[in-house]
Order: structure tokens, then sequence, then C-alpha cells
């Protein structure tokens, strides 16, 4: 810390991470590598086959490898900086990597809300209109709106983390987390932080409230237009489908909910801490699979991408 006029100002923050216990940091730390090397291979492993296969050249394969580049982005934010707190007794981070860390974390989230809602249109129009999808959802529409969440991620984070971080930090500097959350951090600030909180409150009401209510409201039609189908075979592998889909954004937001919606979060810390593992570090690892376990076409560009890897490696 440094000295100022009638306080001192925090320059780094510790980290108290998941433990600190130190026959679990050696398990733990096997533990979170075998998530992270799953996550980078079962989203490059989404990423690559759809690249290289014309075949998969379409808006839905174009969203879907735009979420596993995501995930891959999100778990590298996260996860090293996990695995080297198992490894070293320093836990200590500086002010500014504090403040890029949590702008990442804003980034991770709003990007994952916006992608998630844009995904369940893309399904919405393919399932309730068909002969027009190729019409509505072109692939210049799905670059715009992913350009456009880009600038919507970038806004947003800048807003966020500014307001987090121009309050003044000039006493405690322990946060009990693992990585630099907004609510956390604003525990520590030596003012009053009413104007960080409604704002907090605001911006995740602006991205959370109308992602839901398109992903809601797109499964509802797409309900609908499948109860409709005379095929009981085709409405099986449509149900099959969607529940897969709906997966992802259960899993994602319900944790994100019971992390941010409490009535007294500081009281939380070990149930905060479980929950957030899971939405930053486990569900990256589950959406590959989630979206291509039930998906014959990603599997055979899968299988293909591999036979010509392997007949290059023989050669």
């Amino acid at each position: 810390m440094t000295s100022g006029q009638n306080h001192t100002t925090v320059t780094r923050f510790i980290l108290l991470g998941l433990t600190d216990q130190a026959d679990q940091k050696h398990l733990l730390f096997g533990v979170f590598l075998l998530i992270y090397a799953v996550t980078l291979v079962g989203n490059l492993g989404m990423v690559d086959p759809i690249r290289t296969s014309s075949a998969l050249h379409t808006p839905r394969y174009f969203l879907l490898s735009t979420l596993s580049f995501l995930d891959i982005c999100n778990s590298s934010v996260f996860t090293p900086r996990l695995l080297t707190s198992f490894l070293t007794a320093d836990q200590s981070i500086s002010f500014a990597g504090c403040v890029v860390q949590m702008a990442f974390m804003v980034l991770r989230g709003t990007g994952e809300c916006l992608l998630l809602a844009i995904m369940a249109y893309d399904r919405f129009v393919a399932i309730c209109y068909p002969l027009l999808y190729h019409t509505i959802t072109s692939k210049r529409l799905c670059i715009q709106l992913v350009v456009g969440t880009y600038a919507v991620r970038v806004s947003i984070s800048a807003v966020q983390t500014g307001n987090a971080f121009i309050l003044p930090y000039c006493g405690p500097n322990i946060i009990d987390h693992f990585f630099r959350d907004i609510p956390p951090v604003l525990q520590l600030a030596c003012s009053d932080t009413t104007v960080a909180n409604v704002s907090l409150l605001f911006f995740s009401a602006l991205v959370t409230v109308p992602t839901v209510s398109a992903i809601l409201v797109s499964y509802t039609y797409i309900l609908i237009t499948i109860c409709s189908m005379r095929s009981l075979e085709v409405q099986h592998k449509a149900f099959s489908t969607c529940a897969s889909h709906l997966t992802a954004p259960s899993l994602f937001y319900g944790s994100v909910f019971f992390v941010y919606v409490q009535p007294n979060p500081e009281n939380a810390s070990v149930y905060n801490k479980t929950l957030s593992v899971f939405y930053t570090i486990v569900i990256p690892m589950l959406n590959p699979l989630v979206y291509s376990l039930r998906n014959k076409d990603v599997k055979a560009a899968v299988q293909i991408r591999v036979l010509n890897l392997s007949g290059k490696g023989i050669c």
C-alpha cells in the first residue's frame, strides 16, 4: 500500500482461493488441470471441424463455433490463475491485474448471455420457419449480430469495471474468492457503494432479462411447433434436440442466478465459490458435449477431420 493524504491506498489484493488446506490443493490442481485440458480439446474439436468442413458453413454452426471460441478464451482467463494458486504461496494480484480480470469476467458473462439468446433465435427460425431460414438468418446477419455483441460487451464491461474501481480502496485487501468478482471487491471499498451496486443490478438486469426472455419465447414457440407435427418420430427427435440445447442456458443462467440473487451474499462465501466454479470453469467444458453428442453432422465432421490428420501423420 502507498501513503495518501488521510488514508492508505490498496495497490495489491489477496485472493484466498478455493481452499487453504495443503492436502486438498494437489488434488484440486489435478482435477482442474483435467477440466481445463478437456475444455480446450472439446472446444477446439468444435471450432476446427466447423472451420474446415464446408457442410458446416451455416449460420447455426458459425454461432456454435463462436460459442466454443468464447469458452476457450473464458476458461483461459480463470483456470490458469486458479491452477497457479494451488502451487504457490503468493496469492496476491496487482490492482491493475484485478481490473483486467474483472473486465474479462464481465465480457465473458455478457457475451455468453447474448450468444445463447442469438442461438435460441436461430433454432426458432429453423424449426418454426424452415422454408425462410436461409433468408432470415443469413451468415451476414449472424456476423453482424456477433459483432454487435462484442460492442455491447465492451461497453458494459467498461462501465461495470469503471464503477467498481473508481471507488477508493484504503483498508482491507483480502478477497474471499478465487477470481475478482464485482460483489466481493465492492465489499472492500472504503466509501458508499450504493451507486456501484445499483449500477451492477441495472446492467445485470439489462443483459439477463431480455436474453432470458428471448430464450424462453423462442423455445415456447419451438415446443408449440413440435407439438403440431404429425410424425411421432420427428417429434421425439425434435424434443431430444431441444432438450439438449436448453441444457446449456439452463445451467449457465441457473448458476449465475443463485450466485448473484441472494439476500446476504457476503454470508455465503463457500456456496458462491462453488457455483462460480461451475459457471466459469465447468460449463465451458460441458458446452461442446451438450451441442455435439446428438449432432450427427458435427460428429461426422470430427471423424473426417481426425482421419485426415491421421493420414497426414502416417504420410
